[in-house]
């Protein structure tokens, strides 16, 4: 059923919610625990349910309170019958985070599947690993004609070398690394080429490591994980997610009026830049010409070139090759909204070029079933002459479930 979204004036203060990215690696750390962990301010989102669903399947007790988990540690004698299944629903997190470690868990075959385009994006820097160690794998994805996830693994990881690119997507690596701090023996991670989103290699370090894992990183191209390791058991707070402030921060730049709560000044996440790259929009004069660097920061992108498309001058926004694995092809998906919506903005290979223009025209348009795809439409609501009628307004509920609740306490207008 499609919504209209009329233009309105966004207004109030808005609390962030929790960090999908840190909840997902809270989760797993506190599955892999010696007791009983505590989890709280967590969003289940669609994501992070997949998570929880995930480390049960492998033997874990999950238990949901309000915003809080109780989490006793993974015993795989629980697992019946022969086959595991994890449902990775959306999730590229929990697919990509759970390959590596149900082989070092266990011997059973896992059978992964999921929804949406999840069974198109990219698997084989694991396939890889898997073929040199001798690791069975079939990935029947590709068999109907949806594309949806049908994976099939299972043998024994085995410690040692590790080589994986740097430049495909940063959840093969953090996949690794917990993998290997349960394996027997010690384990290097060679990084071959320049690594892209290092702040969510960062978010895995830093999580491991609360949790009392070290990793020892040679300046992201060797990392060292110490096999055999136990993850302690502790209280965990989710910090305030930063991709998902990027919303009202460019809605503040584009001249809405949104205070913004519960976030970590001190914080890890690569979306953080969000602020520093509004604050080069706003005050950069229309004559200078911004180049903008998207590789580390991919998920703030479709809302950030709202705010482009609304900088007067030309701006460019580069190293955009990963949008198009996403939950869609976000590169083509962010050209076709805004130039729909009166934008004016070219598309190359990997970049996007915006000229740019007062006010958006409104119009029809789709989201694509892309969570922030939506929402960052509904941010460029607050700049439209007309209003803008969306296809799907319920894929939000993949990272930020209660979105439009919020968008409509600070005023936003959506039927």
């Amino acid at each position: 059923m499609s919504s209209v979204i009329t233009p309105s004036h966004l207004s109030g203060t808005v609390k962030i919610p929790p960090s999908k990215s840190m909840a997902h690696r809270a989760i797993i750390c506190a599955s892999l625990a010696s007791g009983v962990c505590h989890i709280s301010n967590v969003q289940f989102s669609a994501d992070v349910l997949a998570t929880i669903g995930a480390m049960r399947a492998l033997g874990a007790t999950i238990e949901i309170e309000g915003d809080c988990l109780t989490i006793y540690p993974v015993d795989t004698s629980k697992i019946q019958g022969d086959e595991v299944v994890i449902d990775c629903n959306e999730s590229g997190s929990t697919l990509r985070f759970l390959t590596m470690i149900a082989l070092a868990l266990t011997d059973k075959k896992v059978h992964f599947v999921g929804m949406g385009k999840l069974g198109s994006r990219p698997m084989q820097a694991y396939y890889d690993i898997f073929d040199r160690q001798g690791i069975f794998y079939r990935d029947d994805s590709a068999l109907t004609a949806e594309r949806l996830l049908d994976l099939h693994v299972q043998g024994a990881l085995k410690s040692g070398e590790f080589y994986l690119s740097g430049d495909v997507s940063s959840q093969f690596v953090s996949g690794l690394l917990f993998a290997a701090s349960l394996l027997e023996g010690d384990s290097v991670i060679n990084i071959t080429t320049p690594m892209q989103s290092v702040g969510y290699v960062d978010l895995t370090i830093k999580a491991m490591r609360d949790f009392g894992v070290e990793v020892i990183n040679h300046d992201y191209r060797r990392l060292i994980v110490k096999g055999g390791r136990r993850y302690n058991a502790r209280d965990y707070e989710v910090e305030g997610d930063y991709s998902q402030s990027a919303f009202f921060t460019v809605a503040n730049l584009i001249g809405n009026s949104v205070n913004i709560e519960g976030l970590d000044p001190d914080s890890l996440q690569g979306d953080k830049v969000v602020f520093d790259l509004c604050e080069l929009l706003k005050n950069t004069s229309e004559e200078e010409k911004i180049t903008i660097d998207g590789k580390d920061c991919p998920d703030i992108i479709p809302v950030l070139a709202v705010g482009c498309a609304l900088r007067k001058g030309k701006t460019e926004i580069i190293n955009l090759e990963r949008l198009k694995i996403k939950e869609c092809d976000r590169l083509s998906a962010t050209y076709e909204v805004l130039n729909t919506l009166g934008a004016k903005v070219s598309k190359a290979e990997d970049s996007l070029t915006f000229e740019g223009v007062n006010s958006f025209s409104g119009g029809s348009v789709s989201t694509y079933g892309d969570h922030r795809m939506a929402m960052s439409i509904a941010i460029a609501s607050t700049r439209a002459r007309g209003v803008i009628t969306i296809d799907d307004r319920h894929c939000v509920a993949k990272s930020y479930p209660d979105f439009w609740e919020v968008f409509g306490a600070l005023g936003g207008k959506i039927r």
